[in-house]
């Protein structure tokens, strides 16, 4: 038998009884108002602390948080106030919520969020948060979110004597299913990692593993922190010694080098949105601009990311590790708000020449665009893959080729413009392995042929060209024999022959590009073959 109160009292009504005032105490320990000499302290490095990161990165209100009680497993040493005071969360913000929603609703916007704290246990990795962590990833994997990790902080965490054996839960923790899980949903959704301050062990395991890693001017990174490398018998090194951003920027670890948390924060967001769909307001540059960035002088180098920000909505261009690989840029871009992953040739350097370290990025990139639905762009202008006994040190064989395999196994739409030179094996590598793989265009000023064609003359004629003296005579020869190749290579001969589709103005490349996906969208394609993206 239920019996009814049957007060009406309004004071009753809006009592607040001592077990809701008990869960209202317990969840205020974690916040930031509570937290001053956190807030304080983090100010002082330029840091934001891990909650009003995650506040901002979120749409408001929309921030569902998971398992905000825990504290670390540590009750066997000290007191549940100090743990509640010094350990909340466990020091691992997770949960689901809303990024970029008032863009693309709601449907587009919920993310898994994990976020470590660094005030909490210099953000080590203690029982209580891989747990939380595998909840997070279990629900990843159901409903295909993507991830945003914040990776500050070090590996597994001494002293969670609650977990420690004999007597505890565990010995060493390496059955521990977190990685597993982290590295099996590569492909299934995008991964965000960003870092900001410290991260090793444990942590940069995790970072390591996302699609993009998102770095401020003040990280380290590093696979083992200065503890681990002193056990080691390395020696001793200060944080700060170990994977500064100037050695992480140029191997290519990092892939978005930022100022702060904020900027970090805010290129995230815009990151993710590349995968959350057309926007519906662009603004677009003067394309007559694009006629006059080819110079006439078909020897001068010219700035391929001008051309690509003039190519671009405005202001729609985010490039991914740009002091690795220098030959090759690579990022996102929109066309009439249609995002689109893009591969282009730099010929500042090398002449635009791919080495292995560009052959890595773009087959990386190819593999982010082909896992997660986005169409690619590839602008041409390279004489070749790099050459020489030097390069093949680097081992340039498996390196480049790994864009004939990525390329080949990319079922998303895959466009191409040759704005300048397409010789050889590595304008068919830009081109996802050849001329007839996808839609491709050129501009008036493209030029093509098997190899250089100064190189193509002097070893195709070497006995006619050695058998002038006359130094005069030679090179009037050469440059007669050369002249020859170019026009027989121009463009508009290419497209005679049915070598390239089309040549069009450089003016109408927005034009070409939205109609060709258009159709190459016309047919279902199929499953991506390739469902995961490499670490590297």
């Amino acid at each position: 038998m239920y019996v009814i109160s049957s007060s009406n009292s309004k004071a009753d009504n809006y009592a607040i009884r001592p077990e809701l005032a008990e869960m209202y105490k317990l969840y205020t320990y974690g916040l930031d108002e509570n937290r001053p000499d956190i807030v304080a302290k983090r100010a002082k490095t330029k840091q934001r602390t891990a909650r009003a990161n995650v506040n901002e990165l979120c749409d408001p209100d929309s921030f569902v948080e998971y398992g905000a009680l825990a504290v670390a497993a540590q009750r066997g040493r000290r007191s549940e106030e100090d743990l509640r005071t010094r350990t909340p969360a466990d020091g691992l913000i997770t949960g689901i919520g809303s990024v970029n929603g008032s863009q693309f609703g709601p449907d587009k916007a919920r993310c898994v969020i994990l976020a470590y704290d660094y005030s909490v246990l210099a953000g080590t990795q203690g029982y209580f948060n891989h747990r939380k962590k595998d909840r997070m990833l279990r629900i990843a994997h159901e409903e295909c979110l993507p991830l945003i990790l914040f990776a500050e902080g070090g590996g597994g965490r001494p002293g969670d004597v609650d977990a420690d054996g004999p007597t505890g839960l565990m010995v060493a923790g390496l059955d521990c299913t977190t990685f597993a899980m982290f590295g099996s949903y590569s492909g299934k959704a995008p991964i965000v990692g960003i870092v900001s301050g410290r991260c090793f062990a444990g942590n940069a395991a995790l970072l390591g593993c996302c699609d993009v890693i998102i770095a401020t001017k003040n990280a380290n990174i590093g696979m083992g922190g200065p503890v681990m490398i002193e056990g080691g018998g390395i020696g001793v090194f200060s944080p700060e010694e170990i994977g500064p951003v100037d050695v992480q920027t140029k191997s290519g670890v990092i892939d978005i080098l930022v100022e702060d948390d904020a900027e970090a924060v805010a290129t995230a967001k815009k990151y993710l949105s590349y995968f959350q769909g057309k926007t519906e307001n662009w603004e677009v540059p003067d394309q007559k601009k694009l006629r006059k960035l080819i110079p006439e002088n078909r020897r001068r180098v010219y700035d391929m990311r001008l051309v690509i920000k003039t190519l671009a909505d405005v202001d729609s261009f985010l490039e991914l590790k740009k002091d690795f690989g220098l030959e090759m840029i690579t990022g996102f871009i929109r066309i009439e708000g249609q995002p689109f992953g893009v591969i282009a040739n730099n010929c500042k350097h090398q002449a635009g020449a791919i080495e292995a370290e560009g052959a890595d990025k773009a087959a990386r990139l190819m593999q982010i665009c082909n896992a997660h639905g986005l169409p690619i762009l590839s602008l041409i202008d390279t004489p070749g893959f790099m050459v020489g006994p030097d390069i093949e040190t680097r081992g340039q064989v498996r390196h480049v080729c790994r864009m004939f395999v990525n390329g080949a196994h990319v079922t998303v739409p895959y466009l191409s413009v040759v704005t300048r030179r397409g010789y050889g094996l590595g304008a068919m590598a830009m081109a996802k392995g050849g001329f007839t793989q996808s839609p491709i265009t050129a501009w008036p000023t493209g030029e093509f042929g098997g190899m250089g064609l100064e190189g193509f003359v002097k070893k195709g004629y070497e006995k006619q060209l050695n058998a002038i003296e006359d130094p005069v005579e030679k090179q009037a020869l050469f440059d007669e024999l050369l002249n020859q190749q170019i026009q027989r290579g121009k463009a508009v001969n290419m497209a005679a022959y049915l070598e390239v589709d089309s040549v069009i103005d450089p003016a109408d490349t927005r034009k070409w590009i939205i109609r060709s996906l258009e159709s190459t969208m016309a047919k279902p394609k199929p499953a991506a073959k390739h469902s995961f993206v490499d670490t590297w």
